[in-house]
């Protein structure tokens, strides 16, 4: 038996210039994320006999891979040629649909690591972002960026750089605890509890993309001051940072926000809130908030909406369990 942990993400600035239709044609798309102490866990047991069982918001029980009705796990087990006996499981911290914390990268990116060490084989962080990118990006067809997949394989608080020969590079900040400690305290997490289609957003992105390009050029320029504002743990400027990101960004497409959406922000502004988002495509999910803790309680009591607390992670994907 395997068990492995990847970690899930927010995105401050820059989201939507690590896909394609933007970096293949401005040379290089960039963001700013942090992992987080959220994670999805995947286990993998030898199964008794020679069928496949997985199981995740619902269990499936077939004698071959081709029956699998979960696309990433039916082409990660054939990526590896894993075809029969095993079984797998996994497990999340937060709902597993349509949060914007890239769930669906980092349970393939959990799933790809738990293989691998079932099958023995020591695997670096590159290979299983690539891996889940090609996967998700290649075989399956699924519309998205990269970022997902190399937050939840390596971990930590990044610039990351998508270039248009493929090639990903990532700039870890290296602050004081203090400055990151600051940063994490000004953070609100809230569950808006509707949940939404990534892949929708995407494909309505890139449709939209020729008149908008402009608008990415400009939510790329935030990354560099993103990262030097949690780098020197200034709150007022990241957050100020984060607003511009996320006008520039509900320009992109009317899928990403809705009258409620900016109800409920305008509302935490008004209460002292420096700036926040939708974290991922948009259009539900998680909305972050920036803001002295001081006006966390009455924007939590004002918009109603659960609190989820979390603190940054270094660590990626990892193997947390190996049984006999």
């Amino acid at each position: 038996m395997v068990m492995t942990k990847a970690p899930l993400r927010i995105t401050f600035v820059g989201g939507g210039t690590d896909l394609p239709f933007y970096y293949e044609k401005r040379d290089f798309g960039a963001v700013v994320s942090a992992a987080v102490n959220k994670y999805i866990y995947v286990t993998v047991n030898k199964k008794f006999d020679d069928k496949i069982r997985v199981s995740y918001s619902k269990t499936e029980i077939v004698d071959d891979i081709d029956q699998l009705q979960h696309p990433t796990v039916r082409e990660a087990l054939r990526l590896l040629d894993l075809t029969k006996g095993i079984e797998i499981v996994s497990i999340s911290d937060i709902p597993s649909n349509g949060t914007g914390l890239g769930s669906s990268s980092t349970f393939l990116v959990s799933l790809l690591h738990a293989l691998h060490s079932y099958k023995g084989e020591l695997v670096d962080s590159e290979t299983l972002a690539r891996e889940a990118v090609s996967i998700e990006r290649e075989i399956l067809k699924e519309p998205g960026g990269k970022q997902d997949q190399y937050a939840a394989a390596y971990g930590n608080l990044n610039l990351m750089k998508f270039f248009s020969n493929g090639s990903v590079n990532l700039t870890p900040i290296t602050s004081h605890i203090d400055h990151i400690n600051r940063i994490e305290d000004s953070l609100l997490l809230l569950y808006t509890g509707k949940g939404r289609s990534s892949s929708g957003i995407h494909r309505d992105q890139i449709v939209k993309s020729g008149t908008n390009m402009e608008a990415y050029d400009e939510m790329k320029a935030l990354t560099g001051p993103t990262f030097k504002a949690i780098n020197d743990g200034d709150v007022e400027s990241l957050g100020r940072l984060v607003h511009e990101n996320w006008s520039l960004k509900r320009k992109l497409s009317n899928k990403i926000s809705d009258d409620w959406i900016d109800k409920m922000y305008q509302k935490a502004i008004e209460l002292g809130a420096i700036g926040g988002k939708i974290v991922g495509a948009g259009g539900g999910g998680f909305m972050l908030v920036i803001a002295e803790p001081k006006r966390h309680g009455p924007i939590i009591k004002a918009l109603g909406l659960e609190r989820t607390n979390f603190k940054f992670t270094h660590s990626g994907s990892r193997v947390i369990f190996v049984g006999e």
